[in-house]
């Protein structure tokens, strides 16, 4: 009896998704060892590939070597590949395989998939993922194509090609890797490059069932209260974000003070948007002030919304606080978005989330605080953007001890299958219980 329980809960959706995100980083640090992946012809560290695995797989960008100089096309293959299991998900693409071959998915292939994409329930899962990855590859292709018709102008073709491929399929995995070096600085100004890049960032983002919901839209005319209240709080976020680093970059000429007028409002918008899960950037993230700094590690951890390709707890998430925060403070019981009244125990799993990536980003920081020597504000910007998976750094990453390495390789593996899949996956067997304890008053605030 024992056996059997212990093997049902092996078998359960979060272990399997655990074990399976392991197994593609494995792989990927096997590949990116080989000799044919790197251009030195010999492999590098072990832990340098598989930090490398793992922010690939992650959808991060955290690097600790420069990805161009240092692997071949085959290596960056390899990334590319990473990317697009890990952005979505290795049991999406796997959907897609059993549709084309003509299988039917089984009880146990649609709760995966309902793990996998955060969905409330299995009914039309099928048709969701369907609709998800006819999505997600067209607007990489049309991406793609206009990015190469961009990069022709300065930049052989095949090499255009390439690069508009790479960096589409990055862009909307939100996955933060690069072939220019610096990312995106030169292309501050360039209105091309930030609307394709804003549009494939912003969509990864938006979630699998939000992209679903607008799919259908225009047959149905409505949305889900989810799709509303991510739309909402993104939208929110975006003008926000660009509105606060316009203000405070405004003047420093290590940033936004350089550019022009237009320059300065692409730049703005565009890293408002790619702070939450992209981490991709087109000014200098280590001059930043201070206040800006501070300003971006909180939207690293409120991230992208569920069922993306980004990380963090997540918009929807951050929306439920605020709206719990404002419930309390006009003395009511419920809250209501959208004419909906949010259930106690979403609520409550909100707050298990919220507490959770606290606690675990103080943990990290305070282990980089004795692994690394860095400023505090440094280090807290570089575990952010780790359990976040949005992949900006300050210029810690690639001067990381191994220790401090391996630190922010699991931080990374953590924020994007989520804290509490996690939890579930390894927690003991629940055991129901059959009576309620008396209510007990407690003095709080």
């Amino acid at each position: 009896m024992k056996r059997s329980v212990k093997l049902a809960r092996l078998a359960s959706p979060p272990f399997i998704l655990v074990i399976g995100y392991l197994l593609i980083i494995a792989f990927g640090t096997l590949l990116l060892m080989l000799p044919i992946s790197n251009h030195s012809g010999h492999a590098p560290h072990w832990i340098d590939s598989l930090f490398t695995s793992v922010s690939a797989a992650c959808v991060t960008g955290l690097v600790v070597v420069d990805v161009n100089s240092t692997y071949t096309v085959f290596g960056e293959t390899v990334i590319l590949v990473l990317m697009q299991l890990g952005g979505l998900g290795f049991m999406t693409l796997a959907t897609l395989f059993a549709l084309l071959m003509g299988r039917r998915l089984s009880l146990k292939d649609r709760l995966l998939l309902k793990e996998a994409i955060n969905a409330d329930s299995m009914e039309g899962i099928a048709r969701i993922i369907r609709k998800v990855l006819i999505f997600s590859f067209t607007i990489q292709a049309i991406a793609a194509i206009v990015l190469a018709l961009r990069w022709m102008r300065e930049m052989p073709v095949g090499q255009a090609i390439y690069y508009g491929i790479f960096h589409s399929v990055s862009l909307f995995n939100n996955g933060g890797f690069d072939l220019f070096g610096s990312s995106f600085q030169q292309y501050a100004g360039d209105f091309v490059f930030n609307m394709i890049a804003s549009v494939l960032v912003i969509s990864g983002g938006l979630g699998f069932l939000v992209l679903s919901d607008l799919f259908d839209f225009r047959r149905i005319r409505r949305l889900t209260l989810h799709s509303k209240m991510v739309l909402s709080v993104s939208g929110a976020l975006i003008v926000l974000g660009a509105l606060v680093l316009f203000i405070f970059e405004f003047t420093n000429v290590r940033t936004l003070g350089s550019l022009d007028w237009e320059g300065k409002v692409y730049a703005s918008v565009f890293q408002s948007v790619s702070t939450r899960s992209s981490g991709t950037s087109t000014v200098d993230i280590s001059g930043l002030r201070q206040a800006s700094q501070f300003f971006i590690m909180l939207l690293m951890i409120i991230g992208a919304s569920p069922g993306s390709t980004g990380g963090g707890i997540k918009t929807t998430t951050f929306l439920l606080m605020i709206g719990a925060l404002l419930a309390v403070m006009r003395g009511q019981k419920e809250i209501v978005f959208f004419r909906h009244r949010v259930p106690r125990d979403i609520m409550m799993r909100a707050l298990t989330i919220i507490i959770l990536a606290l606690f675990i980003f103080s943990i990290v920081v305070m282990l980089l605080l004795m692994t690394e020597d860095a400023p505090f504000l440094a280090l807290a910007f570089e575990a952010a953007s780790a359990i976040g998976t949005v992949g900006l750094s300050v210029g810690v990453t690639p001067g990381l001890s191994d220790a401090g390495k391996l630190i922010i390789c699991v931080t990374m593996f953590i924020g994007r299958i989520g804290p509490l899949t996690i939890a579930y996956a390894i927690r003991p067997r629940s055991t129901k219980t059959l009576y309620r304890r008396p209510e007990g008053h407690i003095v709080i605030g």
